[in-house]
C-alpha cells in the first residue's frame, strides 16, 4: 500500500499567470506566493500591495497582483 506523497500536494504553478487576485488573508504578499511550486521560480520578494493602493507588480516575473476589498 502506498503512502501519500506530501511533495505531490496540489500547488499553484509559479509564473503561470500574469495577474492574480489576492485577499487580505494573503498578506504579507510575496512572489512567488506560498503554495506555488518553487522549483522553476525566482527568489522570493515581498510586495507592498497595501501601501501601493491595492496593486503590485513583481520586479522579477512581471506578475501583477490586485488586492480584493
Amino acid at each position: 500500500m502506498s503512502r501519500p506523497n506530501p511533495a505531490a500536494e496540489r500547488t499553484i504553478p509559479a509564473n503561470a499567470e500574469n495577474r492574480y487576485r489576492v485577499s487580505p488573508a494573503d498578506l504579507p504578499l510575496s512572489c512567488p506566493m506560498p503554495g506555488m511550486s518553487l522549483w522553476n521560480s525566482h527568489p522570493k520578494v515581498y510586495l507592498p500591495i497595501a501601501e501601493d493602493g491595492g496593486h503590485a507588480k513583481c520586479p522579477y516575473c512581471g506578475a501583477e497582483y490586485d488586492l480584493e476589498a
